[in-house]
């Protein structure tokens, strides 16, 4: 058998220098046969090794059986069932090869997004360690977003997984992108929604914030990450390219460095659609929702009576409130950032909100209010006697009886 070389010098002689079979095998030193070959081939000799076949061949019949009957038996009880007591590896390539047989094929097809029509939401949790304050820190949550046809990337970290912070966090996305997408893609989580019986429940607080803004939803089922794989990608260039090498001093700090990366990662040229980002955004924004007069109000809120130690509890932190006020019902509001008492419509108490657990936050004004209130109730009240007045009259009958 020739080698390569051989058979490449051998086409050479004969197409471009018009040399004979006979000339070519005597130049060469190879027999006539070998030339026909040669010419005949259409492609280069290929040393091929001859197969000695494998130790799991004999046992391939009975893992053909036993994944015929259950396609996802694990390697490990294939082992057990056959009493396979050689290597694990050769035998785990082997099932690796037999289960796609015996498996319905789960194909995954490309997909193609036009302007404006949907966005894909996640929660993503960066692994590292946020201060909260008071010495604590917390491993917090990202409600990461990205425009389907632009891949345009939002994000903003939230304190909470609870619905009001989610969706005030979704919100942010939705600000940065500049319009409203026509359908949102979210995963089932416990604040946006379940599929259950083959249709999809969404929660309440969902369906009054989709609803505001006239957006679709589409959950995506259990075991399916391509169907939003923007979002999961968007994931994963986050944890490779922005946290290495960053420390964060709170929350804000967090969210301020992560506005300042998302600037400049969104004028790359993204690798699938060859365009930047920022600049795409603009044709999609043409094709997406405007706005509603009225923006979804996300916050969480409640009524309570504010009790005699003039607090309002909100996740664990209790928050101060005006004291003058103990006793009356108000109204609570929390969001992203802060948390604010009224009563019958005035601002009683405006707290940033605390992500640390556990802690109870006075503010000075609070503070002097009830040190007056104390003070005015160790104060002595003045007593008012009432005097009887004598009629002078009678002073003057004694006179005369006298």
């Amino acid at each position: 058998m020739i080698d390569v070389e051989d058979w490449a010098e051998i086409r050479r002689l004969h197409r471009a220098e018009g040399l004979g079979i006979k000339t070519i095998a005597r130049r060469l030193g190879v027999a006539r046969n070998t030339v026909r070959a040669a010419l005949r081939s259409e492609a280069p000799p290929r040393y091929e090794r001859r197969s000695q076949g494998s130790i799991v061949d004999p046992v391939e019949p009975a893992i053909r059986e036993l994944l015929r009957d259950v396609p996802d038996m694990p390697a490990t009880v294939i082992a057990e069932r056959i009493g396979w007591e050689r290597g694990m590896t050769v035998l785990r390539d082997r099932i690796g090869e037999l289960r796609p047989l015996f498996v319905s094929p789960d194909p995954s097809q490309r997909t193609w997004y036009r302007p404006g029509e949907l966005a894909q939401f996640d929660l993503w949790q960066p692994d590292v360690e946020i201060p909260v304050g008071f010495g604590q820190c917390a491993k917090l949550w990202t409600v990461v977003g990205v425009s389907g046809y632009s891949r345009l990337i939002g994000a903003v970290m939230v304190p909470s997984r609870a619905a009001h912070d989610v969706l005030g966090g979704m919100l942010h996305v939705i600000g940065e992108f500049g319009a409203v997408p026509r359908k949102a893609v979210w995963d089932q989580e416990g604040c946006i929604g379940r599929i259950r019986g083959g249709r999809q429940v969404l929660t309440a607080e969902f369906q009054a914030f989709r609803g505001t803004l006239g957006m679709g939803a589409v959950l995506v089922g259990p075991n399916d990450p391509e169907a939003k794989g923007l979002v999961e990608r968007a994931n994963g260039y986050l944890e490779t390219s922005f946290l290495p090498g960053r420390s964060f001093e709170d929350v804000a700090d967090f969210n301020r460095q992560l506005t300042v990366w998302l600037r400049r990662a969104n004028q790359r040229i993204h690798g699938t659609t060859r365009v930047r980002p920022s600049e795409a955004i603009l044709e999609d924004r043409g094709a997406m929702m405007s706005f509603p007069p009225v923006l979804p109000d996300p916050g969480l809120r409640f009524t309570t009576r504010l009790p005699r130690d003039h607090y309002v509890r909100v996740h664990t932190n209790d928050y101060s409130v005006n004291p003058r006020y103990v006793g009356r019902r108000v109204d609570v509001v929390v969001t992203l950032n802060e948390i604010v008492v009224t009563c019958d419509g005035t601002e009683i108490a405006r707290h940033r909100r605390c992500v640390a657990k556990h802690q109870t936050l006075l503010t000075a004004d609070h503070a002097r209010i009830l040190r007056q209130i104390r003070a005015e109730a160790a104060e002595p009240r003045p007593v008012e006697v009432t005097v009887e007045e004598r009629d002078l009259g009678v002073y003057d009958q004694l006179v005369e009886v006298a």
